[in-house]
């Protein structure tokens, strides 16, 4: 009697911890959202909501390709490089040779499947390689556009800048997050791929590829850091070679923030979105409604990280002890 109390206690522990790990990131955006409204009321509206979430869109993108690579226990350092590189052809040869730009982009997320492989056959630690991709990217980017400039595409931009009833970058986030969470959290092949990060020797043993999965989940970070350059290029209506730069830590920290862990296959789509939106209103919104320095921003930054993430520890451990 004793062994099944224990039994459904320890069950019920984990749903909660599971629960709590669902709640957090939520939590966290209802409070860094109260206080940029508590601080600038006018905010609180369709346009005002429109102007604080549109930049999260790109990075919410570029979480997710993170999110990718995390989820078959790997690390990607080069994604704020890549979206630079795809930023730049979008505003180069996407206007100016519409075929050859979209080759070019379609040839990026080819690499990054490449990559992928390369890992996996050789063995190779993701951080290294990708912090040498990093560099490739970031060079590729500067012969692409020494200077910030280039254009974004009419239908780009317009699609980017639409102004339905319900604020765009709203849609946006919640139709990302949606078609993601279905795709790896609900169908038969999304559970394998998680199952990769969870126990690859099982997965292997059942039949499946492993080589395929990291290549399919290293593809999928590729096509969603082409989204993130794009997206970013619509809002901007210009390029810059170091576009994303910012956007590799951030999306580390916002797939933590949104309840995935390093190891283990353990993510949320939908948490990630939430934490990338998170992260982008603290790191930008908020900060400069508080009207911190510039110099002081940065720093900032990872006050409010390590303070959520401090918060989503103390809550599980919590969980652990109920």
């Amino acid at each position: 009697m004793s062994a099944v109390s224990a039994s459904v206690g320890g069950a019920s522990g984990t749903d909660y911890r599971r629960i709590l790990r669902a709640v957090m990131p939520l939590v966290s955006l209802i409070v860094i959202l109260g206080a940029i409204f508590y601080i600038q009321p006018r905010s609180m509206s369709a346009f005002g909501l429109d102007l604080l979430l549109r930049l999260a869109v790109p990075l919410a993108l570029a979480t997710l390709a993170q999110m990718f690579v995390m989820t078959v226990n790997d690390l990607d350092l080069s994604i704020g490089s890549y979206v630079g590189v795809t930023a730049g052809i979008g505003a180069t040869l996407l206007v100016e040779q519409p075929i050859v730009g979209v080759l070019a982009l379609v040839g990026c997320v080819v690499a990054y499947g490449a990559l992928g492989a390369l890992i996996h056959v050789r063995n190779l630690p993701s951080i290294v390689v990708t912090l040498g991709m990093s560099f490739v990217w970031l060079g590729v980017a500067i012969m692409l556009l020494p200077t910030p400039g280039g254009e974004a595409p009419d239908w780009l931009r317009s699609f980017m800048t639409l102004k339905p009833p319900i604020p765009n970058p709203i849609i946006q986030l919640i139709v990302i997050a949606v078609v993601v969470h279905i795709g790896l959290m609900w169908s038969p092949y999304g559970a394998v791929l998680r199952g990769v990060g969870g126990n690859a020797r099982a997965v292997e043993r059942a039949g499946w590829s492993l080589l395929k999965a990291k290549v399919t989940m290293y593809a999928l970070a590729g096509l969603f850091g082409v989204l993130a350059g794009l997206t970013l290029l619509g809002l901007s209506g210009a390029a810059d070679a170091r576009f994303g730069e910012r956007y590799t830590l951030l999306s580390i920290a916002a797939v933590i923030l949104g309840g995935g862990e390093f190891v283990g296959g353990r993510v949320s789509p939908i948490g990630a979105v939430v934490g990338a939106t998170t992260i982008w209103l603290a790191a930008n919104s908020l900060l400069s409604a508080l009207k911190l320095p510039p110099e002081w921003q940065i720093g900032a930054i990872g006050v409010i990280l390590i303070a959520v993430l401090a918060l989503r520890w103390l809550v599980e451990r919590v969980g652990k002890s109920s």
